[in-house]
């Protein structure tokens, strides 16, 4: 429900704040199959569709989530599936592209994903990915330190190169995150 209130979740890409930087990095994807890992509700599963992609396949957790990216939808290309990506199994070279967004945090085996992923992508294909970036993963708290009068001082950055399990508050929710360094991710 709280979720369910975010600008992003409401408004759609336009109010994410990442998606200016994201969208840059998409590759065409007009006549493509695309891979959508962590959907959530079919932003990012619409704008491919809208580029001319040939089928997408929007991948998610959430069947909540999944019910609503299903009404938002108008594209008979897109479709969906409840599904954990350490669970991809997709037969070699069914993709030419795969996108993930604010996704990869959340999964202990970063490593086995790019394996399952470079499976089922072409030879010269595209994956394009976003993370939270590791300065938030790092530290528990994830928030501002602030002096006496309540004014930002500084964000806490502590254990960065202890790559691992991190424990998160997230819209009043315990959430589990694995932080792992730029380096890693690259």
């Amino acid at each position: 429900a709280a979720y369910s209130r975010f600008p992003r979740s409401v408004e759609g890409l336009r109010a994410a704040g990442e998606w200016p930087e994201l969208q840059k990095l998409l590759p065409d994807f007009a006549g493509k199959r695309v891979l959508d890992i962590g959907c959530g509700f079919g932003w990012h599963c619409i704008y491919a569709a809208e580029q001319g992609a040939a089928s997408v396949l929007g991948i998610d957790l959430s069947e909540k989530m999944l019910a609503v990216a299903r009404e938002k939808t108008d594209f008979p290309q897109v479709t969906y599936r409840c599904m954990a990506m350490e669970e991809i199994d997709f037969p070699p070279q069914a993709f030419e592209a795969v996108i993930s967004s604010l996704v990869f945090h959340y999964t202990p085996d970063f490593a086995d994903i790019c394996r399952r992923i470079g499976r089922c992508l072409v030879p010269g294909g595209d994956l394009v990915f976003s993370v939270e970036h590791p300065v938030f993963t790092a530290q528990g708290p994830q928030a501002w330190s602030v002096d006496g009068e309540g004014c930002r001082s500084h964000w806490p950055v502590d254990r960065y190169f202890d790559e691992g399990r991190r424990e998160a508050l997230f819209l009043g929710e315990r959430v589990t995150k694995y932080h792992r360094t730029l380096t890693t991710y690259l």
